[in-house]
């Protein structure tokens, strides 16, 4: 248990020294922001929406390593994807953050977010971007913050 603990750690480092999907999306068409302010963690995320796909996704903000690494993560498995399919993969990671259960049969990077439930405080952290995404892809512009969002 020990390694998995370890690797998970190591994802989450690497993911925060070495973001993926980092800056400014110019062929965005969806916009929106999100704000942490009780540990000052910020995300904007920008959706490139081709009628229900995301098209391409990227994200700017600063934060705590575990909402930089979330963000991160979370380009990489949004991109490409429906929104719906985007939200059943934010319930998935929700109940992940919360639980600190992997479901084994759809192992996946955003395990390395497992730990996370551990630590309540920081549950806001991890899905601050995918608040963010989700009222993109919504088009709601209006700042996701830990007071619009019940995690």
């Amino acid at each position: 248990m020990q390694d998995l603990t370890d690797l998970y750690q190591s994802v989450i480092l690497d993911h925060n020294r070495r973001p993926r999907n980092r800056g400014k999306l110019p062929t965005a068409n969806r916009v929106a922001h999100g704000d942490n302010p009780s540990c000052g963690d910020q995300c904007t995320v920008y959706l490139r929406l081709d009628g229900d796909r995301i098209g391409d996704i990227s994200f700017e903000g600063s934060g705590c390593a575990i909402s930089q690494a979330s963000a991160s993560l979370m380009t990489l498995n949004l991109k490409g994807k429906t929104v719906p399919e985007a939200e059943a993969i934010y319930a998935d990671v929700h109940k992940l953050v919360t639980t600190g259960k992997v479901d084994e049969d759809n192992l996946s990077d955003l395990a390395a977010l497992a730990g996370v439930h551990q630590f309540p405080a920081r549950i806001k952290c991890a899905t601050l971007g995918w608040h963010a995404a989700l009222n993109a892809a919504k088009g709601d512009p209006i700042t996701a913050t830990t007071e619009t969002h019940k995690d």
